[in-house]
């Protein structure tokens, strides 16, 4: 049986696989990581198996596990799906892993894990109606009430960043067909990859990644500062569709995106000019525990007793 007093998480990524178990109070115990295999879906149980086993070792318990992972669950099929680690897509991972290590095993996407972990016991804790935002390679997101998450009929609640970028962001928004087939995706403005490419059709002067045109505009390179400024005011209208459906008490933001320091400053002031409202007081603040869906998060996908 697992022991209340010890947990682990597990972080299913496309470059690697990282997992923490921390005591009932939230320390951390001890920590492996180990590159995601490159041969299949099948090494990547048996890496996650690997990992658990041995941080159990290390701690002397055997734990309660979660599994934060790209991609959702399907509730019909019981399968992955939607994961850029696409090794995943269309395979049982939280059926394989119950049987590789003989008890439950919680598994959820990785923007759900953030989304819980910060309101748990990071930036969004003490709010009850919490928003967490993934600002990174891709847009996600994930809803929390009263510390637990809220998944949605259809397993997708949070997605923001595939529904698309309204119209009134600017009045003549690139039209840009993302992979999946769909126009004006929001991830397709706000991703990290989305704002260099934003600034190389306006500079294109070379590849930049997102912090140097961060960076830049700081230094006041005309633009760059463009390009911040057009990113902010699409940051913000796509969060007003946000507070227009669920008006959550805070907002908590993750990803790389998340470190650039203007950005609070400048969306608390254009929100409100998007939100329909005569007022708009949400807050959106920095992630405590690490700026992506990481290793962290999916320890609360077990809550702690009497919660």
């Amino acid at each position: 049986m697992a022991d209340d007093s010890c947990r682990i998480g597990v972080d299913v990524g496309g470059t690697k696989i990282e997992a923490i178990a921390i005591d009932a109070g939230g320390r951390e115990l001890a920590r492996k990581r180990v590159a995601s295999p490159s041969s299949g879906y099948r090494a990547m149980v048996q890496a996650v198996h690997r990992l658990v086993v041995e941080l159990e070792a290390d701690v002397g318990r055997t734990a309660k596990v979660g599994v934060g992972t790209p991609g959702a669950l399907s509730l019909a099929t019981g399968l992955i799906k939607t994961a850029n680690s696409t090794q995943l897509n269309r395979h049982p991972l939280g059926r394989d892993l119950v049987q590789a290590l003989g008890r439950e095993v919680r598994v959820e996407n990785d923007a759900n894990c953030f989304a819980l972990s910060e309101a748990t016991d990071g930036a969004g804790a003490g709010y009850a109606h919490v928003f967490g935002a993934i600002l990174g390679t891709g847009v996600g997101g994930g809803i929390v009430h009263d510390r637990r998450l809220w998944i949605g009929a259809n397993s997708i609640a949070g997605e923001w960043g595939h529904n698309e970028m309204p119209s009134r962001a600017e009045p003549n928004l690139p039209d840009i067909t993302r992979y999946c087939g769909r126009r004006r995706c929001i991830e397709i403005y706000l991703s990290d990859p989305g704002l260099a490419a934003d600034h190389a059709r306006s500079a294109p002067s070379g590849s930049v990644d997102a912090q140097a045109i961060a960076a830049r505009a700081r230094e006041g390179q005309p633009e760059a500062e463009a390009t911040m400024a057009r990113f902010y005011n699409r940051l913000a209208c796509g969060l007003a569709s946000v507070v227009n459906v669920i008006d959550p008490d805070v907002i908590v933001l993750g990803g790389g995106l998340s470190n650039i320091d203007e950005l609070y400053g400048e969306v608390a002031a254009l929100l409100p000019g998007h939100v329909f409202s005569d007022r708009c007081t949400t807050p959106v603040v920095r992630h405590r525990h690490g700026d992506s869906s990481g290793v962290r998060d999916a320890v609360w996908l077990w809550p702690a007793a009497g919660s």
